[in-house]
């Protein structure tokens, strides 16, 4: 598409740019607080690029969000918190896996906005290592003051989660409730923010980007994207790295909060279900569990680029993209994008992997 942008003013293009489908897909209407380190670098990875021999490779930073060690979470959760204070939450309640990312970041929010917050976790990979128990994620959620509810793995999340609300709500408080990876319409706004962030960076370079690729696994980042890209008639299609489900049953759990998400931001019918893929070839054994490509991959971005992926999103994200150019399913002179999840301090609960 081509935009023609007579007047900008003192505005750079990606300020405009951005601006202008901001107001069109009516993303300030919501409620949102700020403090994301935002934009997010965009980098190129061109070592990793000479190594492989092409196409050329491009690193969306949102593991620098700035939020406890960063990741994807912070951008969905200025738009849940932002929610939460909007109705007069004094609590909040989340969940996820023993190492869970998402929990790390809500947990340091609240205790920045001075609310309680309630987390459980699910014991979702079997692992008895006492680094995976105590260590990585879980060692800052405990720093962060979590209360935090272990449970045992095929725990019906959402339920427990409305059981402990509804104890907070007998005893007066006010819960507020967030679902895991905070994939909900309101969380995916903050991919739907991040896309049209990106297409601003990208016209400021006069960048063509041929394919956008990230891990995807809650469903709330690769949603959020597809609706911002395809809201925004950017061009640029988007493809998960399944990190705990196959292709099929993910890529309808992405295209069903994708649809809501239209609905709720007022383009409904604006994403057609081609424009959401998922490639379930890299999960391995399961969800948290180690593969080979995603060691391979975590080793070679640290040791070519000095940049950490994450084991259980990031890694098996990268081990899709770095496969897939092997494969030669990427021509050589396509440019591509990696989006960066975040989850570092996760290497640490997984420590024997790397030192075996």
């Amino acid at each position: 598409r081509v935009f023609r942008i007579t007047r900008a003013g003192t505005y750079s293009a990606a300020e405009y740019v951005t601006s202008l489908y901001k107001k069109t897909m009516q993303i300030s209407r919501f409620p949102r607080l700020h403090f994301a380190h935002l934009p997010t670098p965009l980098e190129p990875l061109e070592n990793l690029t000479k190594l492989l021999g092409g196409p050329k490779i491009f690193i969306k930073r949102d593991d620098c969000t700035g939020l406890a060690t960063g990741g994807n979470k912070t951008r969905k959760l200025e738009f849940l918190m932002g929610e939460a204070q909007q109705k007069k939450a004094d609590t909040i309640i989340t969940q996820g896996a023993t190492q869970s990312n998402h929990v790390r970041q809500t947990v340091a929010i609240s205790s920045k906005l001075g609310l309680r917050c309630e987390v459980l976790l699910e014991h979702r990979t079997g692992s008895e290592d006492p680094d995976y128990l105590e260590n990585g994620n879980v060692l800052l959620d405990r720093l962060f003051g979590a209360k935090i509810h272990s449970v045992t793995a095929g725990t019906d999340m959402n339920a427990a989660m409305q059981d402990v609300a509804d104890e907070i709500s007998k005893k007066g408080g006010k819960p507020y409730i967030i679902p895991g990876g905070g994939s909900s319409p309101t969380g995916a706004l903050g991919y739907v923010d991040c896309a049209m962030e990106l297409v601003g960076q990208l016209n400021d370079r006069s960048l063509k980007i041929d394919h956008l690729v990230t891990a995807t696994g809650s469903a709330g980042t690769q949603a959020g994207l597809v609706v911002g890209l395809e809201g925004t008639r950017s061009g640029i299609p988007v493809l998960g790295i399944c990190v705990n489900a196959g292709k099929e049953i993910q890529e309808e759990k992405v295209f069903s909060l994708a649809e809501k998400t239209t609905e709720f931001i007022g383009i409904s019918g604006s994403v057609k279900r081609e424009a959401v893929v998922a490639n379930g070839d890299y999960v391995g054994p399961g969800y948290g569990l180690p593969t080979d490509g995603m060691i391979e991959a975590i080793e070679l971005l640290a040791r070519e680029e000095g940049i950490l992926l994450d084991p259980v999103y990031s890694g098996k994200g990268m081990a899709g993209l770095i496969d897939l150019i092997r494969k030669g399913e990427f021509r050589k002179d396509e440019n591509i994008v990696f989006l960066h999840t975040g989850g570092s301090a996760g290497l640490f609960a997984y420590r024997k992997i790397f030192t075996a």
